[in-house]
C-alpha cells in the first residue's frame, strides 16, 4: 500500500480536494492523506460543494495540522503553495505543485482548480504503478 500525503497552508482546499481523488481513483492500494502548515480548522465550503458535484462527500473530512498525521516516510508528497511555511516531510518522492489557492476564486475558476488537482494526482497514481 502507497502512503500519500498533500499539504497545503489551510487544509481546506487543495489539498482536501488531492486526499479526495487519492481515495477515490486509488482505491485500496492507496493511503492518503492532507494537513495544513496553518490549518484553519474547517474544509471550505466551495470544496465541499465542487466534490459532491462529482459525486465525492469532502464533508466527512477535516482540517488538520501537520502535528495530527502520521509520522512515517512516505511514498509520495505533494506541497500546494505553502512556500516557506511547507515543513520537511520524510518523502521518497516529493513535488511542489504550485496550485493557486482556490478559496476566494469564482466556482467556474475553483472547479478549473479542481479538474487540474485530479489530472495531477492521476499522473502521481501513474508514476506511483498505480493502474485503474
Amino acid at each position: 500500500m502507497k502512503k500519500v500525503l498533500f499539504v497545503c497552508v489551510e487544509n481546506s482546499c487543495r489539498s482536501q480536494i488531492a486526499e479526495a481523488f487519492a481515495r477515490m481513483h486509488g482505491g485500496d492500494d492507496v493511503e492518503a492523506y492532507s494537513s495544513g502548515s496553518r490549518p484553519s480548522g474547517v474544509v471550505n465550503p466551495k470544496a465541499i460543494e465542487t466534490m459532491r458535484e462529482i459525486g465525492y462527500d469532502l464533508a466527512t473530512h477535516t482540517s488538520k495540522s501537520l502535528d495530527e498525521i502520521s509520522d512515517v516516510t512516505y511514498d509520495f508528497v505533494a506541497t500546494m503553495g505553502c512556500g516557506d511555511e511547507c515543513p520537511f516531510i520524510r518523502a521518497s518522492v516529493r513535488e511542489d505543485w504550485q496550485i493557486p489557492d482556490p478559496k476566494n476564486m469564482p466556482s467556474e475558476e475553483f472547479r478549473l482548480v479542481r479538474d487540474e488537482i485530479e489530472r495531477r494526482v492521476k499522473g502521481m497514481l501513474v508514476a506511483l504503478g498505480h493502474s485503474k
